[in-house]
Parts: C-alpha cells; sequence; structure tokens
C-alpha cells in the first residue's frame, strides 16, 4: 500500500510540474481557433506607425535547409513548413508598415483578369466588371529569403532519479531554425536591410514508473508519462515576424523610410529601442 501510495505522488508530481496541461481525448473535438500568436507578433503591433506604407511584393520565401523528417515512413516529408511565405505576408501586413500586392499567386491573378476583359466584350457584361480594368500596381520593394537552416538536438539532456524500484524523469531535446529576410530596391537591385533571426524548438518527455514485489510473487508494474513539443511551425512563424520587426528597426535606424510624427517619436518607442539594441554588436564581447 505504501508502494502504491508513492507512486501516485510522484505520478502528482509529474503533472504538478509540467510546462502546460496535459490534452485530453475530448478536447479533439473543439472547435477550430485562431492561430496562436507569440510576442514577436505583438511587438510588430507595437512598432511605431510610418509616415507612409511601403508597396511591397513576396514572390517566393522557400524552405531552403533541405531537411527531411528522420522517420522512414515520412522521408518525404520536409522538417519545416512549404507556407513561409503566407506566413510572411501576413506578417508585413501585421505591422502596419506594408502594403503586400499579390505576387505568389501572379499567374492566377492575370488569369483572371483575362476571364474579365473577354467577358467585357459580351453584351449582357455584368455590372460589377464594367469599365476599363486598372494595371496592376508597381512596388517599390521586394522581399527576399527563406528559411536556411534548420538544426536537430542543438542541445539535449535530462534527469531522472531510482528508488527501489520506482523512477522519474524528464528529458528535453532543442532544436532550431533560422531565417534569413532582405529588402530589394526594385528600381536599383540593391539589398537595402538584410536580417537573419533564430527561434529554438523544444520538446520535453516525462514520465514515471514503478517495478517491484509487493509480495512474494506478486509483482506491482505501473507507468505514466507525456510528451509536449513545440509546434515547428509556430516556430517558424515567430522566427519570420521577428525578422520583419528588424528589417522595420533597420530601415528606421538608417532612414530609409520615416516614422508618423516628429524626429523624437522612434526614440519614444519601447519596442523600437529592444529592436534596434539586439542589432548592436559590442566590439568587447569576444
Amino acid at each position: 500500500m505504501k508502494t502504491i501510495l508513492m507512486l501516485g505522488l510522484l505520478c502528482a508530481a509529474l503533472q504538478g510540474c509540467s510546462l502546460r496541461d496535459t490534452v485530453s481525448a475530448e478536447q479533439d473535438t473543439e472547435a477550430p481557433t485562431l492561430t496562436p500568436r507569440a510576442s514577436t507578433y505583438y511587438d510588430l503591433l507595437k512598432m511605431p506607425r510610418p509616415k507612409g506604407r511601403l508597396m511591397a511584393v513576396v514572390y517566393n520565401f522557400r524552405d531552403q535547409t533541405g531537411q527531411y523528417k528522420p522517420t522512414p515512413a515520412s522521408s518525404f516529408s520536409t522538417s519545416v513548413t512549404q507556407g513561409a511565405a503566407s506566413m510572411l505576408m501576413d506578417a508585413m501586413q501585421s505591422s502596419g508598415w506594408f502594403v503586400v500586392l499579390e505576387r505568389e499567386g501572379l499567374q492566377n491573378l492575370l488569369t483572371e483578369r483575362k476571364i474579365i476583359r473577354a467577358s467585357q466584350k459580351k453584351a449582357d457584361t455584368p455590372i460589377n466588371i464594367q469599365g476599363e480594368l486598372p494595371p496592376l500596381q508597381a512596388a517599390n520593394l521586394m522581399l527576399e529569403g527563406g528559411i536556411i537552416a534548420y538544426d536537430t538536438n542543438v542541445r539535449s539532456g535530462g534527469e531522472g532519479a531510482r528508488y527501489l524500484g520506482i523512477d522519474i524523469a524528464r528529458e528535453y531535446r532543442v532544436d532550431q531554425v533560422s531565417v534569413n529576410l532582405r529588402a530589394v530596391d526594385v528600381r536599383s537591385g540593391q539589398v537595402l536591410a538584410n536580417v537573419m533571426t533564430s527561434k529554438t524548438i523544444y520538446s520535453v518527455a516525462r514520465s514515471a514508473g514503478v517495478f517491484k514485489f509487493i509480495e512474494f510473487k506478486k509483482l506491482l508494474e505501473a507507468e505514466v508519462g507525456y510528451t509536449t513539443n513545440e509546434p515547428a511551425q509556430l516556430c517558424v512563424l515567430s522566427a519570420i515576424e521577428s525578422a520583419v520587426g528588424h528589417l522595420v528597426a533597420q530601415g528606421i535606424e538608417r532612414k530609409m523610410w520615416q516614422v508618423a510624427g516628429d524626429s523624437s517619436t522612434p526614440l519614444q518607442n519601447e519596442t523600437l529601442g529592444r529592436y534596434l539594441s539586439q542589432n548592436k554588436i559590442d566590439p568587447d564581447a569576444e
């Protein structure tokens, strides 16, 4: 009885010190929700407002890691998301600094405009497509880059204890994803700003168990445990949001784009000041 009580206490301690609550089977039926956002998203919202928004395009933001999932059954599944371009455009719009023009689906857009022109030649043209079709807007800025690295087992370890057949253990693994983002002047092709950001991905496993004879020929064996994995796509999204924030900060610092208000406005913004301080390199650091 004492052994069973001790196992119960270990299981309670295991659950009490967890990073987040375990997911029950009932939660599988919950309604869809908006994608959870990290602090980098709110940093974009707290950035100073621009004097004028920048007309920008994103043609592609590729996975340049070449990494695939290690499981044999997933040999054709990549380690990182292939939708980074959509994440980048979302971060650009959230910042309030960019007018994002559609270029990733440009061929679909051009096809639809051809259909509109063909429909206008008919006698019974719908009202919503009447009139001359305006030309597409041109951009002043093009954002390039991609996911440049995905490193697994950057750091791993754990701790545990075992006493008289009763054990408790915790293991963790840290991966890392890196993103490159650069702003290119469309007129000259000059790279105006270049940023590289990294985000760690944590995986934690906790377990407790007992393996002990409580009476002669009566063996008690029990085990409990769970694993929590930080979603890789959310970490990629956070790294991209951070890159957009640093890109905006670099542009303000180098006076490539201006902030709304007087000249003291950027200095009064705490979020901008924090991003600018991260860009400073201490020559005595080495």
